[in-house]
């Protein structure tokens, strides 16, 4: 049941493959929680629709006797998003909804307050209000996964640049002389995403440097991912260990950039790669501090996201409950 003078919040993770929601308390206790698989809705209006009825549930589940009192809803979306608008540029991966205006739209459907962000910055307000980031006034926050995603709190905001879509730190140029891709020429994201740190693996073995790699999955090269890597590295694979040392140096080459620029307190990384134990993380420490004057390396901590799968539906929550 309720409480006086508690506040309450939804928040929603919009993903390509689910769509994750929570019922938030104003101390980050998730009280309910629902998760619609996306290949199971066609249109938007069905993912309103869909949404709404899942939003309900919780709140009848929190309240039988209702109508539970909400500060707002807050949706995190894989995209390029206007804040202020609530408006969606583009989703690259999930076709339909590039040039949506979702606030206005959900807020009409449910007649709550609505307020939509790109999904990294909404984890990065997920962690720095719930999670590792809460004692921070300034922070970057980082996912390492399929590719990389950044947000920044400074002074205990989340900064999103003038037009909604800053923090790109994925995209920040590493390497003047590489080749251009659809996500830029040398960026960040060219060599230390997933499949950019398998390839890099595969690529050694191709050379033909000794490895036990291929004993992790039975020398099956298309079960090779960054997990199978990490375990063989972690087992004293020499070529593994220079993958994941290779990986820590281009993070610190956009770290150490970062710090000279923001000088934050921490940088918080989460995603399937940033899950990683020492094997990434003493190299990033070590070439982070190789980059730096003294006076800024030991200013400045690296940390693990606490909140993993739920910063999403933390971070819309807390969109309302710690704007």
């Amino acid at each position: 049941m309720p409480t006086l003078n508690t506040k309450y919040a939804v928040g929603i993770d919009f993903g390509g493959t689910f769509n994750k929601l929570a019922l938030v308390n104003d101390e980050g206790h998730m009280l309910a929680r629902r998760r619609v698989a996306t290949d199971t809705i066609t249109g938007r209006a069905a993912w309103m629709e869909a949404m709404a009825t899942a939003i309900t549930q919780m709140c009848t589940e929190v309240d039988p006797t209702g109508p539970l009192p909400l500060e707002g809803i807050g949706i995190g979306v894989p995209g390029f998003v206007d804040f202020s608008r609530g408006y969606i540029h583009q989703l690259p991966n999930v076709p339909g909804w590039d040039g949506v205006a979702l606030a206005s739209l959900m807020e009409e459907h449910v007649q709550q307050r609505v307020r939509v962000d790109n999904d990294v910055n909404v984890m990065a307000h997920g962690e720095c209000t719930f999670g590792a980031g809460r004692t921070y006034q300034h922070a970057v926050f980082l996912t390492l996964g399929t590719g990389v995603g950044g947000g920044l709190i400074i002074n205990n905001q989340l900064y999103r640049g003038a037009y909604s879509m800053g923090g790109e730190i994925g995209h920040m140029t590493i390497n003047l002389y590489d080749d251009p891709s659809p996500i830029g020429r040398g960026v960040l994201e060219q060599y230390v995403g997933n499949q950019r740190i398998v390839e890099r693996a595969l690529r050694y073995l191709d050379a033909g440097e000794s490895s036990h790699l291929l004993d992790q999955c039975d020398g099956d090269r298309s079960r090779v991912d960054p997990l199978v890597i990490e375990k063989a590295a972690e087992a004293g694979d020499a070529m593994c260990i220079r993958v994941y040392d290779e990986v820590a140096e281009c993070l610190a080459a956009a770290l150490s950039s970062v710090t000279y620029l923001l000088q934050p307190e921490a940088f918080i990384i989460g995603g399937g790669v940033g899950q990683s134990g020492p094997i990434l993380y003493d190299p990033l420490q070590r070439h982070l501090e190789a980059r730096l004057n003294p006076h800024f390396a030991k200013r400045v901590v690296i940390k693990k996201a606490a909140l993993g799968n739920d910063a999403g539906v933390l971070g819309g929550a807390a969109l309302w409950l710690a704007p």
